[in-house]
């Protein structure tokens, strides 16, 4: 079915979920493949359209419309501001087969188009596995690390029905064996390609206590830009991400430390981003993100639970809004086989482009 299609089915289950009729969503902040707010708007019914914008940072985009629509509703832009986002990434156009004649269809834009491409890096695991290699030689880290990632995403997955890699476990030797496609990533460092969408709905306090649900609260959010953001090879600070500059805003902002965080949703792009994010976050310190995810850190009953569902690894890839999903499904005790046992508070971040970072604490 069409993008657009994919993500009314989603904005229609969470109006459900949140007891909401279309005609009451007078927000929008649309992912950059939706189209025009106010067309989709009035596929959903909404009569009074007063909020719409978009925000591009990729896969950073949903994290940061979270903070943009708090602070809508909070200054009355709207009352309630709908969050959808959607994607064809396997029966449409493969991010791993990337063609194009538009520069600014792919992340880096004219930089990427004229450095990157003409050496053959024309794809994201080429571009990333840079990254990658660098704190290897840096830190030490090892792919017996990134496997840890790989392996944690996919036992998460099998507690997930609606995981497409439910019942497809791995191991690490599996994830060893597995075909190497741009070093030092393998098949199983990459994340789904899949057909798939999310939403979700952010409105007042106040709103939010008379819906008959449990509400959950945003306690902090921020995003940021590396720099400069479309090109990383260059960059003073190698390693430093949006995310370096966005988590101790959004911790600041809740009153709160990493320490404090019952899981973590981390947009697994690649396996090594979940290490770096979590290193960047503040989680541990920088090269020691490889020692964090090792004997079982990040799964389910280790330090910290991380991609409680499976992730972009293992679950599908929602362009990120599936973690906050997921995020939410947590603190309201609805995750069933994989829950989080006490869960009140937990972190969500995304990823975009070379680096682009955002953040969000959420309560119960």
């Amino acid at each position: 079915m069409s993008e657009e299609r994919l993500q009314l089915q989603a904005s229609v289950a969470a109006l459900h979920d949140a007891g909401l009729k279309g005609k009451e969503i007078d927000g929008i902040l649309a992912f950059p493949n939706l189209g025009k707010s106010e067309a989709f708007a009035a596929s959903l019914g909404s009569e009074n359209l007063r909020f719409a914008a978009t925000i591009h940072m990729g896969g950073a985009s949903p994290v940061a419309s979270l903070r943009m629509a708090a602070m809508a509703v909070t200054q009355g832009a709207a009352n309630h501001v709908l969050i959808p986002g959607a994607w064809n990434g396997y029966s449409g156009a493969r991010v791993r087969e990337t063609v194009t004649t538009d520069k600014n269809s792919i992340p880096g834009g004219a930089i990427a188009w004229d450095y990157y491409l003409p050496q053959g890096l024309t794809v994201p695991p080429q571009w990333y596995a840079l990254m990658c290699r660098r704190h290897m030689h840096e830190y030490g880290t090892t792919h017996e690390q990134m496997g840890a990632v790989a392996v944690a995403m996919r036992k998460h997955a099998q507690l997930n029905p609606g995981a497409l890699m439910c019942g497809k476990p791995l191991t690490l030797e599996q994830y060893m064996a597995s075909p190497m496609l741009a070093d030092p990533y393998r098949v199983n460092d990459c994340c789904l390609e899949t057909d798939g969408g999310a939403a979700f709905i952010v409105t007042t306090v106040e709103r939010a206590r008379d819906l008959g649900k449990t509400p959950i609260y945003i306690m902090g959010a921020a995003s940021g830009q590396p720099y400069p953001a479309d090109e990383f090879t260059t960059r003073k600070d190698f390693h430093q991400t949006g995310l370096s500059i966005a988590a101790p805003e959004a911790f600041r902002m809740a009153g709160v430390t990493p320490a404090d965080m019952d899981f973590a949703q981390i947009y697994d792009c690649f396996t090594f981003e979940v290490i770096q994010q979590l290193e960047e976050a503040g989680f541990c310190q920088r090269g020691e993100g490889g020692s964090f995810v090792e004997d079982g850190g990040i799964e389910l009953g280790g330090k910290l639970p991380v991609n409680t569902s499976g992730g972009l690894l293992s679950e599908a890839h929602s362009l990120g809004l599936g973690h906050v999903v997921e995020a939410v499904k947590q603190l309201r005790g609805e995750a069933g086989d994989r829950q989080v046992a006490g869960a009140e508070l937990g972190v969500v971040t995304g990823w975009g482009d070379f680096g682009d970072g955002s953040i969000a604490i959420l309560r119960r």
